[in-house]
């Protein structure tokens, strides 16, 4: 990864003032169909699907672990979090965004629950981590969860209390998950999208703790 070609301590979040002035628009064209599931990879989304955007470490691992799931239309990889406006991968892993690495879930709530979804979340990578993920290190690489309205930010917050009460048990440590509403969300680039559909070899280093997340249990 490109955090070790930079000079600044990347695990220390940047200031706002410090933070690159970004662009206006998107400097890039990413493709319009998901190269796994064949849906649409911007929106307009089909009535009744939900989102929820979601950061646990590098992003080609991390998707792969939604798109998987039944009853997710699409996902797509990017920034999300920080300040700077339409950032490239560079910029990013050069701590000067702000940004983390997200992938942004669109999914019908009736076939696949929030729920279900935090499950995956919690168990797929280890949240007690801070500005790093395993050997990937960076505020690019924090944990992160951002739901599009107050009763889904309450059920994340409680999925948390009850996923910290599992890794109390196992010695673990405390979640250090950032938890809230969606921020802007800005595009990675083409060649980042569906990238372990794409290269069946390639990086990923997404792990979790080994304890499970209880679900429909202890959220109310």
């Amino acid at each position: 990864m490109l955090e070790q070609l930079f000079g600044r301590d990347k695990t220390r979040m940047i200031d706002k003032k410090d933070a690159l002035k970004g662009r206006a628009e998107r400097p890039f064209k990413i493709p319009a169909i998901h190269y796994t599931l064949a849906t649409r990879l911007e929106g307009p989304w089909p009535d009744d699907m939900a989102e929820v955007t979601v950061a646990l470490g590098c992003f080609w691992g991390a998707e792969r672990k939604f798109w998987e799931l039944d009853g997710v239309y699409s996902t797509m990889v990017g920034y999300a979090g920080g300040y700077t406006p339409h950032p490239t991968y560079e910029e990013v892993c050069a701590g000067k965004t702000g940004h983390t690495e997200v992938v942004r879930v669109i999914y019908d709530p009736r076939e696949l629950s929030l729920e279900q979804i935090l499950k995956t979340f919690w168990e797929s990578h280890d949240p007690t981590q801070g500005m790093r993920q395993g050997n990937d290190t960076g505020t690019q690489y924090r944990s992160a969860i951002y739901v599009s309205s107050e009763p889904e930010l309450e059920l994340v917050q409680r999925s948390r209390q009850t996923y910290q009460a599992q890794l109390d048990k196992a010695g673990l440590g405390k979640i250090t998950t950032e938890i809230k509403l969606a921020p802007d969300f800005y595009y990675a680039e083409d060649y980042h999208q569906q990238y372990l559909a794409k290269n069946p070899n390639g990086y990923c280093g997404i792990g979790g703790t080994g304890v499970s997340c209880p679900i429909g249990l202890d959220l109310s």
